[in-house]
């Protein structure tokens, strides 16, 4: 995982740098097709689990 502080890559929304374990619990991290680590915020999180769970393509959400 690299150091860099991570973003939402739906919204943009950064991730907290400095929190504690119940910050972070809600922050989802996914792979695309070409294997890149990413990451959701809580909120789109919550909207597009259906589309995650069924493993859509993001250009679908």
């Amino acid at each position: 995982m690299s150091t860099a502080t991570p973003s939402c890559r739906i919204c943009g929304g950064p991730r907290p740098a400095e929190a504690g374990a119940a910050a972070m619990a809600g922050w989802a991290c996914d792979r695309d097709e070409h294997g890149r680590e990413g990451w959701l915020c809580p909120a789109c999180a919550r909207r597009h689990v259906r589309d995650i769970e069924s493993k859509l393509d993001v250009e679908w959400w």
